[in-house]
């Protein structure tokens, strides 16, 4: 089951989701085929730092994080990656590294990839390692306001 805080907002909201369980599994990769969806239609949250600011930069499983691209859509000199130690104790309810990108209930920024954003729906890490939750990516949006940006190279191809 999702954690309490992302269920009772989802239901609150009455977004209609789906929850997936798989095998256990910590790697966005992993988790993908695992649960038998395509890493590019699976969402990762990474952690970063921006002007020291924790926040989420949301993308595709089979994507890589530019940390220059960061910087510029939060139009900033000052990005770099998060260590587990920094923000592991920002998301009590949730296994470390499994957090939902739901940056909007832990009074963080979130930034999501142009080409998450072209999907029709979203799948993500819903607190653990075991299960994942599905839901219309208009929601998502609607739902977290995040900054949709160019995060990797696909999605700078995109522009």
């Amino acid at each position: 089951m999702p954690v309490r805080k992302l269920r009772e907002f989802l239901d609150h909201h009455n977004v209609k989701y789906v929850t997936i369980r798989h095998s256990q599994a910590f790697t966005a990769q992993e988790i993908a085929a695992s649960a038998h969806i395509p890493g590019r239609e699976l969402a990762k949250t990474v952690m970063a730092k921006v002007d020291g600011r924790m926040v989420m930069a949301v993308m595709p499983a089979s994507q890589k994080l530019i940390l220059e691209l960061l910087r510029e859509a939060a139009s900033t000199d000052r990005v770099e990656l998060a260590t587990e130690r920094e923000f592991r104790d920002l998301f009590p309810e949730c296994e470390v590294g499994a957090m939902p990108p739901f940056g909007n209930l832990y009074g963080m920024d979130v930034f999501v990839s142009r080409s998450l954003a072209e999907d029709e729906e979203i799948a993500f890490n819903a607190g653990s390692h075991t299960e994942l939750v599905r839901l219309a990516f208009r929601d998502f949006d609607r739902l977290v306001e995040p900054k949709i940006a160019a995060l990797s190279t696909k999605d700078a191809a995109l522009v």
